[in-house]
């Protein structure tokens, strides 16, 4: 069965509320939701194992992990064995008989292990890099992880020496990669190699990003046994880190770089058409074909360009002609100091404020807000040039102040909204906080994050954030950036566009600077579909929030209807569809009793 349609009739049941009445057999029941519950928990407490968490949401009560992830080709190809085992096991579940709660389960969880599965037979970790992230800058963030005590230090030290085994099996990936014209596109890679040659160059590893925890030493651990501690970290950075990363660049250079593909599409990888296709299902949760995307794109750039016409009518902006009007409105967004901090702090602070108006307006929106709170930072250096203009994390909202004159502030209240609150950051502690669910219910799912922080985009204009016409040009513009996703993404890697014709359309239509336009267009040739999640999610979540005003009429309340879309953990759109409705069909019950 063709996975949109299961997932459909999957809906189904769930919208329904209840089973069919074959169903209620107790034990049948008990039985299947046994089942599924063995199978997601032994699977997950596998899944563990496989990379053991040192990131921002590791667990401080977990044993402390002293090696990097296996990505060697056996080890791959024995977690394929197991998720296909996976598979054929959900294929016996019952799923008629699982209680809601599992089914809602199985719903999430099904595809989640599909993808994965898929991922491996695609052998997607031969190319395990794109220009927006890399295994080897990813390494910096195992930095940010809490260390509290020796024993979780001494773990940290084991990673770091165990940089070089990791680093070499996955030149052996990429070498296979590279045999089999699986490979990054050679038109992004130029300059990709700095954050290895700024490590590789180093000549004292205190000066290593990886060496960070060592500074912030926990006053509970003796002074002698830091200083034993910091040795052992300034070791194993001088013997096994700084050497891994000069074999890697040497490898960039001398092998990937000259042999890397120079088509653009994803399409022309081998098995390309199934590769992409499989990429738009992952990222977007939707069974669409390129085609039909595209055009969703192209209707939406339409609409949004009418709108930030009219923004350039409201302020009586002129231009050379009316034929070049709104080429040079967005001439002069870019190049005006007045749109434009200063310094970095200035740009920061902006941030914060914004956030800070945000905190005001939530109560009004969201029922339920979360306790943890999170923190605003700069982009680290090393990845600052070819990172996007921010990024939000439960815990951090990432604001990029490298190369201020492509950071135009009449962005920023849609990109704070985006990466914080009630975006990225607000979404994401939500989930860490429902205790209750499976760990897999906590796992990211882009078009329902993305989505949601694109949604949130929109609701600034609910909260009144969007204080000056440029601050709503910015908006729509952000909006526009979406849009002229889902036609770049399928014209290169469908319709095969060049990357020159991919820029001349997102410069086009966009406020977005050069530099972003240009890191914006390599991050779509070299990470096929993700692009994709951003507006197929926010047109999924405004049409059901539109379905919920015109069944509840003014029995509407937006701060129940956003409980209900954040409070179940990320779920698949289909999913997410099926939830709202249940809940739309249940208010229109309670007031007709």
């Amino acid at each position: 069965m063709r996975r949109g349609l299961w997932i459909l009739l999957l809906g189904g049941l769930l919208l329904g509320g209840c089973a069919p009445a074959f169903a209620q057999d107790t034990e049948r029941t008990q039985a299947a939701d046994a089942a599924l519950r063995a199978l997601y928990q032994a699977e997950w407490a596998w899944r563990q194992q496989q990379a053991p968490a040192w990131g921002e949401d590791a667990d401080p009560a977990a044993a402390p992990a002293d090696r990097l992830p296996d990505v060697g080709a056996p080890a791959q190809a024995a977690r394929l064995a197991y998720l296909e085992d996976v598979l054929r096991r959900l294929e016996a579940i019952d799923v008629a008989a699982l209680s809601p709660g599992e089914r809602l389960n199985y719903a999430v969880y099904r595809p989640q292990i599909a993808h994965m599965a898929a991922a491996l037979r695609l052998r997607e970790y031969e190319m395990p890099f794109n220009s927006d992230s890399a295994f080897w800058s990813d390494l910096d963030f195992m930095a940010r992880a809490e260390l509290r005590d020796a024993a979780a230090y001494r773990a940290y030290a084991a990673r770091l020496r165990d940089v070089p085994r990791y680093f070499d099996q996955q030149i052996a990936n990429m070498r296979a990669g590279l045999a089999r014209g699986f490979s990054v596109p050679r038109a992004v890679l130029a300059g990709r190699d700095g954050a290895i040659a700024a490590v590789a160059a180093l000549e004292d590893p205190e000066a290593a990003a990886l060496y960070a925890p060592y500074a912030k030493l926990p006053a509970s651990i003796p002074t002698a046994e830091q200083a034993a501690l910091r040795a052992e970290g300034r070791a194993a950075i001088t013997e096994a880190v700084i050497p891994a990363y000069r074999r890697l660049l040497a490898f960039f250079r001398d092998e990937y770089l000259p042999r890397a593909r120079t088509t653009l599409a994803a399409e022309a990888l081998p098995d390309g058409k199934a590769y992409y296709r499989e990429q738009i299902r992952r990222y977007t949760t939707l069974d669409l074909a390129p085609e039909e995307i595209h055009a969703i794109g192209l209707r939406e750039v339409a609409d949004l360009r009418a709108q930030m016409e009219a923004i350039i009518d409201r302020l009586g902006f002129r231009g050379r002609s009316p034929q070049t009007r709104f080429a040079d409105f967005l001439a002069f967004l870019r190049s005006d100091p007045q749109f434009y901090a200063q310094t970095p702090q200035e740009l920061l602070d902006r941030a914060a404020w914004i956030s800070k108006r945000v905190d005001g307006q939530l109560g009004r929106l969201i029922g339920t807000l979360p306790r943890g709170r999170f923190t605003i930072e700069p982009v680290p250096a090393a990845i600052a040039p070819y990172w996007t203009a921010g990024r939000g994390s439960a815990d951090v909202y990432w604001v990029n102040t490298y190369d201020l004159p492509s950071r135009p502030l009449y962005n920023l209240p849609a990109l704070t909204l985006h990466e914080s609150a009630p975006g990225h950051s607000l979404q994401q502690m939500l989930v860490r906080e429902q205790g209750a669910l499976p760990g897999f219910r906590k796992e990211y799912i882009s078009a329902y994050g993305e989505g949601w922080a694109l949604y949130s985009e929109w609701l600034g204009e609910e909260m009144g954030l969007y204080q000056t016409p440029y601050e709503e040009f910015g908006r729509l513009t952000y909006a526009m950036w979406r849009a002229c996703r889902l036609v770049i993404d399928t014209g290169i890697h469908h319709y095969g566009w060049s990357r020159a014709r991919a820029v001349a359309y997102l410069r086009d239509n966009t406020a977005l600077s050069e530099h972003e336009v240009a890191t914006e267009v390599d991050r779509y040739i070299s990470w096929p579909g993700q692009a994709l999640s951003y507006k197929l999610g926010e047109i999924a979540i405004r049409d059901l929030r539109r379905e919920a005003e015109a069944a509840l009429g003014p029995r509407f309340d937006v701060r129940a209807f956003h409980d209900v879309v954040l409070g179940q953990g990320a779920l698949p759109l289909p999913v997410l569809q099926a939830q709202v409705r249940a809940w739309i069909a249940a208010q229109q019950a309670a007031a007709a009793r």
